[in-house]
């Protein structure tokens, strides 16, 4: 079963106030988990690569095991399909814990989508921010 996880990170000023957010959904559209979370002070790019460790993290606990990870962070996406390298030293270090959880689920592909199809995910983030 191929559940679709929907990331977004985002901060206010970057670095800045941040939150991270992911919707796990089934193929019939039914969410499974939801959950936005404030991350204190940190660039955009953390934030995003948060959202898909927390999202990867829950899927490993739920026994998922073909994950289709949906970002509008298209650096994100193309860092973690090789496609690109990874300069910054604290991305490394998350992409390569992302790699071991995708690992742990088993079947993990990356889709960069335009913001308006990551909507639920962007809202989390913005309504974290907002309760920080």
């Amino acid at each position: 079963m191929l559940v679709k996880l929907f990331t977004d990170g985002g901060a206010r000023g970057n670095p800045g106030p941040a939150a991270s957010a992911f919707v796990l959904q089934d193929p019939d559209g039914v969410v499974l988990d939801a959950r936005g979370d404030a991350i204190g002070v940190q660039t955009n790019n953390v934030a995003e690569y948060t959202a898909l460790l927390n999202g990867l993290r829950r899927a490993v606990e739920l026994e998922l095991t073909e994950i289709e990870v949906v970002s509008d962070s298209e650096l994100m996406v193309k860092q973690m399909r090789g496609e690109y390298r990874i300069k910054n030293a604290a991305l490394r270090e998350l992409s390569i814990e992302a790699t071991r959880l995708a690992r742990e689920v088993g079947d993990v592909r990356y889709t960069a989508v335009r913001r308006e199809h990551n909507k639920l995910a962007d809202q989390l983030v913005n309504d974290a921010l907002d309760s920080a």
